[in-house]
């Protein structure tokens, strides 16, 4: 268990941490594990700030290695993170895994003294979460999650703007809202195995089964590799109450939803809501479900002085006085761009990211309660400070 004192405190660096702090002129040297589509799509986030040399990607299945290498040219290649980790001349590594991996690459690229950005969730496993945090404290390596609205314009400025200066007032709810666009089915993919995959090394820590085409291509629809909506989508809406409410773990939760839409074999809800309670007397619920006539997400705090709407790239303000004009401001660009700076300069000052592991492993645990509470079907209730849920009453 993490206390959230130790959570939120930077550790001293190690001596091996203290031999690859790259200097505030020095160009971050960068590996890529899991050269997936999100994994590709941020490495060259990277690669644009103009402050990164992609040295080397890997991944389990070859094509997505020569995808990357078109974008990476002359960057060595690997079917084993093992290998990248070792290279001495790596800074940081980006992961783009999926779920099921995140903790022992994360941990396994500390421990060899790099810097990491792992996407979100940070974890396939409430109780992986500890472990990646321990690690990052023990070895004093940044370790940024891809809950990329920690360091958006747009909701920096309206938790300063609304909630802070005391504006919206006391929230009693906070309505999230993630929904798919036009529902699509599972992707097939080729009957037979491509040579150049490694099905075994996929699977991982997942227990054995033959080749499974949908369970590669879309594994997030299987609760065995990811928690499907709730922990793709739930936990960025559940980090950003976490950040304007200044809370970072419940009090219960509750979770229903089910495969209702598609019969497909996949095995992680395709409509879900969430309803939790927090310390401060406020409720939060998440929903998801596949909406046909396009997508929609954003976040509505409730409070006594008025309503606060926000997703990616605007902001409303609608105040509580009857006739008062809104107050909107519009944020174009996608704030992944302010994250992955924020994750660099962060490898040369070694100050705590925006994102730091522990806010990553609360928002992410925050949604594994959801699921946890999905799948046996009953209200879970938390101890926060000891990270266990409460047995049931007798």
């Amino acid at each position: 268990m993490i206390t959230r004192r130790e959570g939120l405190q930077a550790a001293a660096l190690t001596a091996l941490s203290y031999s690859r702090v790259p200097g505030a002129n020095d160009r971050v040297q960068l590996g890529l594990i899991g050269a997936g589509g999100r994994g590709k799509y941020v490495m060259s986030v990277f690669q644009k700030t103009g402050q990164v040399d992609v040295r080397a990607v890997c991944d389990v299945y070859g094509q997505r290695i020569d995808e990357a290498l078109t974008k990476a040219p002359g960057a060595q290649s690997f079917t084993d993170h093992r290998r990248l980790v070792e290279m001495k001349e790596i800074d940081a590594v980006l992961i783009g895994t999926p779920d099921h991996w995140h903790k022992t690459t994360a941990i396994d690229a500390m421990n060899a003294g790099k810097d990491v950005y792992v996407e979100k969730p940070l974890t396939h496993r409430r109780q992986d979460g500890p472990e990646i945090v321990r690690a990052a404290r023990v070895t004093g390596r940044i370790c940024q999650v891809g809950v990329q609205q920690r360091s958006g314009a747009v909701y920096l400025e309206a938790r300063e703007r609304f909630v802070r200066s005391g504006m919206l007032g006391k929230v009693s709810h906070v309505h999230c809202v993630w929904h798919g666009g036009p529902p699509r089915p599972l992707r097939s993919g080729p009957a037979e195995k491509p040579s150049n995959l490694d099905w075994v090394r996929y699977l991982g820590p997942v227990r054995y089964r033959d080749w499974n085409p949908p369970q590669y291509f879309n594994f997030r629809a299987f609760l065995d590799f990811g928690g499907g909506k709730m922990t793709d989508f739930g936990a960025h809406w559940i980090d950003v109450v976490h950040m304007f409410m200044d809370q970072d773990a419940p009090l219960s939760v509750m979770a229903a939803g089910g495969v209702f839409h598609f019969q497909d074999g996949r095995t992680a809800p395709d409509t879900i809501s969430a309803l939790y309670e927090y310390p401060g007397k406020f409720t939060v619920n998440f929903e998801s479900f596949a909406l046909p006539n396009g997508a929609g997400y954003h976040v509505e705090f409730l409070g006594q002085g008025g309503r606060l709407w926000i997703n990616r790239n605007r902001y409303e303000f609608h105040p509580g006085e009857k006739g008062a004009a809104p107050i909107v401001q519009e944020f174009p660009g996608d704030i992944t761009d302010q994250h992955v700076l924020n994750f660099l300069e962060c490898c040369r000052s070694r100050k705590l990211p925006n994102a730091d592991v522990y806010i990553g492993h609360r928002s992410c645990q925050a949604a594994l309660l959801a699921v946890e509470s999905y799948v046996e079907k009953r209200m879970l209730h938390f101890d926060g400070q000891r990270e266990e849920v409460l047995p049931l009453s007798a």
